[in-house]
């Protein structure tokens, strides 16, 4: 076997349907007494829900956490913090509840315990991605890993069948990058072809019956699966490329995952066909890149970045974009290819192999 470094997440993980209930006692084990709960907009009943629950815990709530993290909403959460006197954070939502957790938690170093309501996955990571005038870059810390992250399913069961199936492949892109990175590492391997297969399992059959309650568990399970993955190791092509489409152009996270995953896919796997292998047999089909973009197709959700706000004359400049700092990746980064990629992805074709120049 090949020589590899494991590093395992201090998170600690709370799962199970009704566990939400558990918050009040997850908060005195951190010494929290004046919580600032955060949602987005859409969100907000459920933090007045969850403040009344924490009582004399809850500080108060900031429900304006927003896409890709902008700095100015951070600042006005920050702003927040420091009038309630908050001792910790409890993140109620998505990816960008999530984004404006850590933001803050990297800012003050105070405890987050982060109650998911989708399948991102980003809960498990310690990295953030912030905007800043139309720029998005990412930075690492462990300071941005939350203490806790409470999985409840129930929260879970109204979660919009688009929407999960969008969250789930998101969720998906974290584990196949993982199977290929360059960290990658057995242990990390095993989990992220597990949560291939549970959430290519989970996906449909929520799309086909929303209230399926064991498949909501497998989703959320798988969630937390592939969350940990990108947690462990580093992102290559495909976060890349869905960074700089997500800050350039405004385009919803999750969309802009599920739409790029297959294309990336099919750029890297001639350079990298154990892993490509590794994720047809999760998906249970014959390719890797086809198999990711019937998944997307079968669930439903929109296949093309036109269909989601990107312009035809953003190909060119995305393609310049992927090339300028790059992620590492297996395979070198061709502007050429990469741009061509883009334009199948923008037009929602399939997605083409296409061997390295020589």
């Amino acid at each position: 076997m090949d020589a590899f470094v494991y590093q395992s997440s201090p998170v600690r993980v709370v799962f199970g349907a009704g566990t939400i209930a558990q918050l009040p006692v997850e908060l005195d084990r951190l010494s929290i007494s004046r919580a600032l709960v955060l949602t987005t907009p859409p969100q907000e009943k459920l933090g007045r829900e969850i403040l009344a629950l924490l009582g004399r815990r809850g500080a108060g709530l900031f429900a304006g956490a927003t896409m890709h993290t902008p700095v100015e909403v951070t600042e006005r959460a920050m702003e927040q913090v420091r009038a309630l006197g908050a001792d910790g954070v409890v993140v109620v939502g998505g990816g960008s509840t999530t984004g404006l957790g850590k933001a803050i938690a990297l800012r003050t170093d105070l405890p987050q315990v982060v109650v998911p309501t989708t399948y991102a996955g980003s809960e498990m990571t310690p990295i953030l991605g912030e905007t800043r005038e139309g720029l998005k870059t990412t930075q690492s810390s462990p300071k941005i890993l939350p203490e806790v992250v409470v999985y409840d399913v129930d929260l879970t069961m109204s979660l919009p069948p688009g929407l999960t199936a969008t969250s789930g492949m998101n969720a998906i892109a974290h584990a196949v990058e993982a199977l290929y990175s360059r960290d990658r590492n057995p242990i990390i391997s095993l989990m992220a072809e597990e949560g291939i297969r549970v959430l290519a399992r989970g996906l449909p059959a929520i799309v086909a019956g929303p209230d399926d309650r064991e498949a909501r568990s497998d989703a959320l399970y798988g969630a937390w699966l592939c969350g940990t993955c990108l947690g462990a190791v580093g992102m290559a092509l495909h976060h890349k490329l869905c960074h700089t489409l997500g800050g350039t152009f405004d385009l919803p996270h999750a969309e802009t995952h599920t739409i790029v995953l297959p294309h990336a896919m099919a750029y890297n796997a001639p350079a990298v066909p154990e892993a490509a292998a590794r994720v047809a047999q999760a998906l249970g089909a014959a390719d890797a890149a086809s198999g990711l973009y019937e998944l997307a197709r079968a669930l439903g959700v929109k296949l093309a970045l036109k269909d989601i706000g990107m312009p035809r004359e953003g190909i060119d400049k995305a393609a310049d974009l992927a090339v300028t700092n790059p992620y590492w990746n297996p395979r070198p980064l061709e502007r050429g290819a990469i741009r061509d990629l883009m334009a199948r992805a923008w037009a929602g074709e399939p997605p083409q192999i296409v061997p390295p120049s020589a």
